[in-house]
Parts: C-alpha cells; sequence; structure tokens
C-alpha cells in the first residue's frame, strides 16, 4: 500500500462497516419474513423472490468490497456479523 491509499484507509473501512450494517439488517429482516412466509404456508414465489434477492444483494455488496481489498471486506463482513448479532440479542430478548 502506498501512502495514498493509507490515507483513505480509516474512511474506506468506515464505509464498508457501515454498509455491511445496513445489509446486514436488510439480509437478516428478509430471511426472517422469508421464515415466516415458509412456516405460514405463504405465498412460495414470494419466499422465493425474497432467498434469491437478499443472497443476490450479499454477493453483490461483499464482491463490491472485495475490490477495495481484504481489510474492507472483513469491515463489511463485521458490519454484517453485529447485524446479526442486535438482531439475535432482541429476538431472545422477546422471547424471554
Amino acid at each position: 500500500m502506498d501512502e495514498r491509499e493509507m490515507t483513505h484507509l480509516p474512511l474506506t473501512l468506515a464505509v464498508c462497516f457501515s454498509a455491511g450494517l445496513l445489509l446486514g439488517f436488510a439480509y437478516f429482516a428478509a430471511l426472517r419474513m422469508t421464515a415466516d412466509l415458509i412456516v405460514g404456508q405463504g405465498r412460495p414465489l414470494l419466499a422465493l423472490g425474497l432467498t434469491l434477492g437478499r443472497l443476490g444483494a450479499m454477493v453483490a455488496a461483499l464482491y463490491l468490497a472485495v475490490l477495495f481489498g481484504g481489510l474492507a471486506l472483513l469491515a463489511a463482513l463485521g458490519g454484517v456479523l453485529s447485524a446479526k448479532a442486535v438482531l439475535v440479542g432482541k429476538a431472545r430478548r422477546a422471547g424471554s
């Protein structure tokens, strides 16, 4: 890495983490909707569309992060996992 890339690294990592966080919330919301559709005998085409949409969005977003380098990919993944932790904790508190 040269000096110019190093000066933009903190901003790149913050943007990738934030994008990963937003992507994670959207991904797991779509996953919850898909699970509700499957369990509730809902519309199977909507469940299939949600599945393909969330997987496609995840692949596209992580591919974009890879273009900025390995650290950016890790930051985006950290955002996704942080969103998962928040939503799992929220679901556990609601279930207790």
